[in-house]
């Protein structure tokens, strides 16, 4: 198994080096006096964890996305290959409504000029398909065919021993079910099952994607604090609308009672410091995963020499393997904790098992 694993890491490095190695080369362009631009990490690793108009295929080559704008004046729509920079000098897509380009990844309304119109550019709400937001539609398709054809399985083959798809998934599911719900809800499990599978295979299929270094993969959806925090306000909203009179009494009848000034306050507090918790982890760990093993691969470009490529890469294989594990643990840990604020939300008052989890 660990060889298994090593070996997959191995070849992920090796991919991973490459596709960065085309991406960063032809990210050094050239200067006004024809001169070699210096190379700065920085932007090519906030380049990859920040959302953005296009998607990269391989090297300069990208898939434009579109780009939907709600102006005062009306819905307008267009490709982001309108706005794909020329030389390094930023492209002016003239439109319907405004004058429009690309400022940082922000889509900008311009005058004749071409300076920025921040007064017409507050009233454009932008609603465009972006890299993370395509990315997110493909992994909920994955997600859809997988499990409608699990579904499908389980129905044709009532009784009998699983096979294919379903046998790959099913270990999966049961440990979803026996060692994350079960123990932390109890016997009301059941009907937040829906829930907390789609939250781990949603979570733990971007991060396994996010580590594939070639299209469509290589992507930062759950390292994406927007998407973070809407998973969290959906385990917020489910546990506090589900919380029955002992959760809320605990909340806001603690005992003892001479402690009201300070436990109320420090209970309202806690409501939402648990799913502000859950955004910022997985965020966090996601994010500095990338960071880190964009950092290791620029270093032979800071130094510019291929003698340092063998220590970089041998500790991008070992960031890998950490990787690797990382995107099971958060995708089990966020579920984790989902069902364990549930759970203290529904439990009976007679019931203990929360109190002996935490």
């Amino acid at each position: 198994m660990n060889l298994k694993l090593f070996n997959i890491c191995v070849i992920c490095a090796f991919f991973l080096g490459t596709v960065t190695f085309t991406n960063i080369a032809s990210a050094q362009e050239k200067a006004a006096d024809g001169t070699e631009k210096k190379f700065e990490p920085k932007e090519t690793i906030l380049e990859h964890i920040s959302d953005s108009h296009s998607w990269p295929v391989l090297g300069n080559t990208t898939l434009p996305l579109p780009v939907i704008l709600y102006t005062d004046k009306g819905l307008e729509t267009f490709s982001s290959h309108q706005l794909s920079p020329e030389e390094g000098v930023s492209t002016i897509y003239h439109g319907t409504n405004y004058n429009y380009k690309l400022d940082g990844e922000t889509v900008k309304v311009v005058d004749a000029s071409g300076n920025v119109d921040e007064a017409a550019t507050k009233k454009v709400m932008d609603f465009s398909i972006t890299r993370n937001v395509a990315c997110m539609f493909m992994a909920i398709a994955i997600l859809l065919i997988v499990f409608l054809r699990v579904s499908a399985s389980y129905k044709k083959r009532v009784g009998k021993a699983p096979k294919g798809l379903q046998s790959f998934m099913e270990p999966l599911i049961l440990f979803v079910r026996d060692d994350i719900a079960q123990p932390n809800i109890g016997v009301k499990y059941a009907r937040f099952m829906p829930l907390l599978l789609t939250i781990f295979f949603f979570i733990l299929l971007n991060n396994l994607l996010g580590m594939v270094p070639f299209f469509p993969g290589g992507y930062n959806l759950t390292g994406n604090i927007a998407v973070t925090a809407v998973l969290s306000v959906i385990i917020f909203f489910v546990v506090n609308l589900n919380g029955n009179k002992h959760y809320w009494k605990h909340i806001f009848v603690p005992n003892p009672w001479w402690l009201f000034f300070i436990m109320i306050p420090v209970e309202i507090v806690g409501i939402f410091t648990k799913p502000i918790a859950l955004m910022i982890r997985l965020f966090a760990n996601i994010t500095a995963g990338h960071i880190l093993i964009l950092s290791l691969i620029s270093l032979i470009f800071i130094f510019k020499t291929v003698w340092v490529s063998p220590v970089s890469i041998v500790f991008v294989v070992f960031m890998d393997a950490i990787e690797l594990l990382v995107a099971f643990l958060q995708a089990y840990i966020f579920t984790l904790l989902g069902a364990l604020f549930i759970g203290m939300a529904i439990a009976d008052h007679h019931e203990e098992h929360t109190e002996e989890v935490i």
